[in-house]
């Protein structure tokens, strides 16, 4: 039976501090994770979004809330359906297409 791996979002600058607490790189993914038996709770700065509310969105009812509770965990606002978003920058001018913007 194989074990299932948990992947980790490790920066390259902080790779060695992940394999000094015992990360695994998984050269086929090109992820490190952590191997089976390891505290994830060490792990817990690099754990990816979707992994760490997974006992949450296990208990969801409905696609709708698994979005929700996504979004929320990381951090995303939703706009209600069909409400359009405009930049919040006030000269903002959007690229048309017929002539570069940096003219």
């Amino acid at each position: 039976m194989v074990t299932p791996k948990t992947y980790l979002n490790v920066p390259y600058a902080q790779k060695d501090a992940a394999k000094a607490l015992g990360a695994r790189w998984d050269a086929t993914h090109k992820k490190w994770y952590v191997p089976a038996g390891k505290d994830l709770a060490l792990f817990a700065q690099w754990q990816t979004v979707t992994e760490v509310p997974a006992a949450t969105l296990a208990m969801s009812t409905s696609q709708s809330t698994a979005k929700t509770i996504t979004a929320k965990a990381l951090g995303v606002r939703q706009a209600a359906p069909g409400v359009f978003t405009r930049p919040s920058i006030a000269d903002f001018v959007p690229y048309s297409g017929d002539a570069p913007p940096w003219d």
